[in-house]
């Protein structure tokens, strides 16, 4: 039976800071079949119960729990699920879910299934950029040409 592997999210999308809590999580659902086996009527299901994650830097981490979206968090806040990228660049970030399953027969009880199946999710391209702090005293207002108060524009 074909499992549907997860589906991998990032906030914000596809990028993170170096040094910053990259936010990322994974949405899955079990997933039930129905199907005829020796003239009997068979419901299958298939549970998410562990999540791998290869983030692309060489860092690899398992956890029991999808995570879930954040609303109003920055770089600097830590979630339960995030990874902390150390260099710059692009990074190719996996997961792969594992499913445990359960069958019934005639409707019967739930059986377990031997075995979990390792699903590998289409992976994403995280990309990591540095940030520069620079401290101003001027006012831009003023006419300067302090860093951050130059234009992209023409006046």
């Amino acid at each position: 039976m074909p499992i549907s592997a997860s589906t991998i999210f990032s906030q914000p999308e596809s990028f993170s800071l170096r040094n910053g809590h990259a936010h990322m999580y994974a949405e899955s659902k079990t997933q039930n079949f129905n199907i005829e086996l020796f003239d009997q009527a068979v419901r299958v299901r298939a549970i998410p119960v562990t999540y791998v994650w290869s983030y692309g830097d060489g860092t690899t981490r398992s956890l029991n729990f999808p995570g879930a979206p954040m609303a109003q968090r920055g770089f600097d806040e830590p979630t339960s699920t995030s990874h902390v990228y150390k260099d710059t660049g692009d990074f190719g970030v996996g997961l792969t879910t594992r499913f445990r399953g359960e069958y019934s027969t005639e409707g019967g009880p739930w059986t377990p299934i031997p075995g979990v199946a390792n699903v590998p999710s289409q992976p994403i391209t995280m990309s990591v950029w540095r940030t520069k702090k620079i401290l101003v005293a001027d006012n831009c207002n003023q006419g300067t040409s302090a860093p951050g108060c130059d234009s992209l524009f023409e006046d």
